[in-house]
């Protein structure tokens, strides 16, 4: 898709590089109807730092800020953690003026300055795009914090021209709050397709070595996880829906359950897999970006049971392998990626006897490698390629 008239000078304003979006910005700035100028609040990622949940120090090995024009917002204070008021970022309202800026898209709205970067785009003409992972699950709330959600939704849609859906799930949330469909557009949560599976495919070749180097028979299956070992990404339910997966008499399963990741329940899951004293489960620890694709490869299923995730971009990594995926009706990217029967299931959070009964049946009937095969055709259409089209549907829209 091509935007209507000159190229549009677009300012794109987040807390901090992250890592999933840093090739998505490359591919933007090469866009040739577009003038991309990234705003940060934070250089946190760029360096060491302890991720609280991981309860692991994170030091990305991809590039975070190659490929695109950005700046740094200076601050009173420390730039080294993100909260609702910090970094206390000042000077983007100047910014957007000196640089003539038709647009400001913004990444989220929970922040202070997240609303004063809208008033002071507004006060300036400068059209506001909006994205957020927020969907209709994201919370239980109370019959009076629903009515104020909706009170704030009229204002938020007052100050923002168009919103970016992550998915099915975050525009329905936009339409339930009153947002009119019109001014939705899907830009999906999506990872580098081709980074991915380009490392699948390199991964290929040394798979025998890593299934050595961890100790797994040929001939076995393997399920996975990857993710942040935490409470809401309920990792004790694959690991009690895989034991019921044992034959009997304590005899362990047949295929091997690897966890890849860190975080505070990890103590917890060791212990409750040392009960069965088997060897089939594994606990690998963290893992960075790119050593991520060799064990997307050297699964068959992946599942991510998560009691509350927006989207769950594990799950795109993992079909970028063709792999069978299982998840949770509580993660947003269900509904689109994932097709019943076909690349694999969507289970009741928190239902142990229906995870284990959706693995039991893809492992039954050996039927990973056709639902992987399917998963590889979904995938190839959830792409940067549609973020970037749905983008400048956008701009086409708020600059009509």
């Amino acid at each position: 898709m091509r935007l209507m008239g000159a190229k549009i000078r677009l300012a794109y304003l987040v807390t901090h590089p992250i890592q999933y979006q840093a090739p998505l910005l490359r591919l933007l700035a090469a866009e040739p109807d577009l003038d991309l100028t990234v705003f940060f609040c934070s250089d946190f990622s760029l360096q060491s730092y302890l991720d609280v949940e991981f309860g692991q120090v994170i030091d990305w090995d991809v590039p975070l800020l190659e490929g695109y024009r950005h700046e740094f917002l200076p601050a009173l204070g420390g730039k080294d953690r993100v909260t609702f008021w910090r970094p206390f970022n000042y000077g983007l309202s100047r910014r957007l003026k000196e640089g003539n800026f038709q647009v400001l898209w913004i990444h989220g709205y929970a922040r202070w300055f997240h609303w004063t970067a809208m008033v002071s785009a507004k006060a300036a003409g400068v059209k506001v795009l909006m994205r957020d992972e927020a969907t209709l699950n994201s919370a239980a709330r109370s019959l009076g914090k629903r009515a104020a959600k909706q009170g704030f939704f009229v204002v938020l849609n007052k100050l923002v021209d168009g919103f970016l859906a992550i998915g099915g799930a975050n525009a329905d949330y936009y339409r339930h709050h009153g947002v009119p469909g019109e001014k939705i557009f899907l830009v999906p949560y999506a990872v580098d397709n081709a980074f991915f599976q380009k490392k699948a495919r390199e991964a290929s070749a040394q798979a025998a070595v890593l299934r050595r180097s961890l100790g797994l028979e040929n001939g076995r299956p393997v399920i996975l996880f990857v993710g942040k070992l935490s409470e809401r990404k309920r990792a004790g339910d694959l690991l009690e829906a895989y034991i019921r997966l044992s034959p009997g008499e304590g005899a362990e399963p047949f295929p091997y359950l690897l966890f890849v990741g860190e975080g505070e329940m990890r103590g917890p899951l060791e212990r409750r897999a040392a009960e069965t004293s088997w060897d089939s489960i594994k606990f690998l620890g963290f893992k960075n970006q790119t050593e991520l694709p060799a064990y997307y490869h050297l699964c068959q299923i992946f599942v991510l049971p998560s009691a509350f995730e927006p989207w769950g971009l594990v799950v795109n990594e993992a079909m970028n392998a063709g792999r069978a995926v299982i998840v949770s009706d509580q993660s947003g990217c269900g509904p689109d990626l994932v097709r019943n029967g076909e690349n694999g299931y969507i289970f009741r959070t928190g239902d142990i006897h229906g995870l284990g009964r959706v693995l039991g049946d893809i492992l039954q009937a050996r039927k990973w490698a056709q639902m992987g095969r399917r998963s590889l055709e979904l995938i190839n259409g959830w792409s940067f390629a549609e973020d970037v089209a749905g983008l400048k549907e956008a701009l086409n829209y708020v600059c009509r």
